[in-house]
């Protein structure tokens, strides 16, 4: 795929692993549009990259999803849909006999899964419409083994990715050219998870992965330990447990 001039609207583009997305796509000669929920987020990103064009948007609520339709057909429409916004509830809220577990879940859902259908829906016929688009949606290395601790999010992002091939392999039966990608990530260093500990890669990294997948039209495109997850998963799937989920996780559950 050629990304060279492409009109791309990244989702959750105002930190992150999204505005490091943008960052590179504009490197690469691309226009660029990032929606993120908090403003003041948004304004530092314009700084930054003052070719951004930035929109508030919440990508878990419907009627800011409309809105956003709105405002990027009067931008001249995109060329690719880059569903990387997503949430996960502090795993101390997931208790599995309380109500913050439900609420928390509910939210995974709405964001992680519900608002990126929405988004697809909403875009599809836009997207049809280009000579060459996509849709990039971003699940993760918990898609393929889940975490204990984060159950919930692990849920969310497999229906995500179910979704994700069933979508692909749709359009093809359909005959629309649309091009459907899935990132998986391994653990990122986002503020979503600066008190972890564990292993994870850079921002930088993983979007050259993206990019490069992209590039060269790898429609499943895992990055880092994602790779041997899923090795290990089909052949060894205990062990593949085991790396998600270690000793120390049991300790975490009882605390």
């Amino acid at each position: 795929m050629n990304l060279k001039g492409k009109s791309i609207l990244i989702t959750g583009g105002g930190s992150g692993i999204g505005l490091e997305a943008a960052k590179q796509f504009l490197q690469i000669g691309a226009k660029v549009i990032i929606t993120g929920r908090n403003q003041d987020k948004l304004e530092a990103a314009k700084k930054a990259y003052p070719n951004l064009i930035t929109i508030q948007s919440d990508a878990g609520n419907e009627d800011h999803a409309y809105a956003l339709f709105d405002k990027v057909k009067q931008l001249g429409g995109i060329d690719i849909l880059y569903n990387n916004a997503g949430v996960g509830v502090p795993p101390i809220n997931l208790g599995l006999s309380n109500d913050a577990h439900l609420k928390g879940a509910a939210y995974e859902i709405q964001v992680n899964y519900l608002g990126v259908v929405r988004l697809n829906n909403l875009f599809m016929e836009m997207l049809k419409s280009r000579e060459e688009s996509a849709i990039i949606n971003t699940t993760s290395i918990l898609s393929i083994v889940p975490s204990l601790i984060e159950a919930t999010y692990s849920a969310s992002k497999s229906a995500l990715a179910f979704y994700t091939k069933s979508l692909r392999e749709h359009l093809k039966i359909l005959g629309v050219k649309v091009k459907v990608f899935e990132l998986l990530p391994p653990l990122v260093d986002t503020d979503m998870v600066a008190d972890r500990k564990d292993k994870k890669i850079s921002p930088e990294q993983l979007v050259k992965e993206l990019i490069k997948g992209l590039e060269q039209d790898r429609y499943t495109i895992r990055v880092g330990d994602s790779k041997l997850i899923y090795f290990f998963n089909r052949f060894f799937p205990k062990l593949a447990f085991g790396l998600i989920n270690p000793k120390k996780t049991n300790a975490t559950l009882k605390s």
